[in-house]
């Protein structure tokens, strides 16, 4: 049996992950959250899969795991999530500092093999160059949520050239899915859609993004983990998780409003003061190449939503 921590697995993207990981045969998964923003809906029922309501930032609380468990692998993925929250919430979010250094502290301590980081494109903050490239896009963060995740980025670095624990960083590009909260941006419009509702865009709309379905990131990032399990003493890996395919906010709404066959108006307000960047774009060669399928199109992946009874757990 491999037995594999998930800390944050009650999130959207965690959750999923989950689901994926357990359908490996040998895999016995723990997962660790403290349902700030998770929900223990999301959490699969197996009889490989252990839930425990814990603070990673706590380090007796998420240690003690350690000891009835012999993990091999983790996933870190709990973290304060939600442009607003964070820009709300700049001390809880500093406060994730302590989640990774509490993870890499037990972990070296109980000889796991690889640590698995969940990351952000907003690392690369204001970008200077597109697409952007794990290896020579400048990283640029400025906001609290950002500097977070660049600094555990550099945790995770140290750590293997101090004791050689490896590691892998994905680097998420907005993600959506049936299992997503309202904080974002595709699961707002669909609900303000849905109802009819004025459809709210911050700005005059040009700013860029692109968004990739949930089972493209939960494909991509589980083909890294088989291969890791194939070849544990492979590379350390940064790799972008996202879609190459760019929408502007104000072509979203529009394409959310058609199909939805949606009465809703579009509704402008003023551009946020700050954590509104003008465009993202990721360079996904890495990602296509354990991905091995076509990507789903932003079509595609509203209207699978669409179709799925789990959305209305989020309206």
């Amino acid at each position: 049996m491999i037995y594999v921590l998930l800390t944050g697995g009650a999130g959207f993207i965690g959750s999923s992950l989950a689901e994926k990981l357990l359908e490996h045969p040998d895999i016995f998964l723990v997962i660790a959250d403290n349902l700030t923003t998770g929900s223990i809906q999301k959490v699969p029922q197996h009889p490989r899969c252990v839930f425990k309501k814990i603070d990673v930032n706590n380090f007796e609380e998420i240690a003690s795991l350690f000891y009835y468990y012999p993990f091999e692998y983790v996933f870190h993925y709990a973290a304060t999530v939600g442009v607003q929250r964070t820009l709300q919430n700049p001390i809880k979010v500093l406060n994730d500092l302590h989640g990774i250094e509490n993870i890499l502290r037990i972990s070296r301590c109980a000889r796991v093999k690889r640590i698995f980081f969940s990351s952000s494109s907003e690392v690369y903050g204001e970008p200077v160059e597109f697409p952007q490239n794990e290896e020579t896009t400048p990283l640029n963060s400025r906001l609290p949520y950002a500097i977070v995740k660049n600094a555990s980025e550099a945790f995770l670095k140290a750590y293997y050239k101090e004791y050689g624990l490896r590691y892998t960083i994905f680097r998420f590009f907005n993600t959506y899915g049936p299992k997503q909260s309202t904080d974002f941006v595709i699961s707002r419009f669909i609900n303000l859609a849905l109802k009819n509702e004025p459809l709210t865009i911050h700005g005059d709309g040009s700013q860029t993004r692109t968004f990739c379905y949930i089972d493209d990131n939960v494909d991509a990032t589980y083909n890294v983990f088989l291969s890791v399990l194939k070849n544990p003493n492979t590379d350390n890996h940064i790799i972008n998780i996202g879609n190459d395919s760019e929408i502007s906010i104000l072509d979203l709404a529009k394409l959310i409003i058609r199909l939805t066959n949606s009465a809703s108006s579009l509704k402008f307000l003023p551009p946020l003061p700050e954590g509104d960047m003008t465009r993202r774009l990721p360079d996904i060669t890495k990602m296509k190449e354990f991905l091995q399928r076509p990507l789903i199109s932003l079509e595609q992946g509203i209207n699978y939503i669409l179709e799925n009874p789990i959305f209305i757990l989020n309206m």
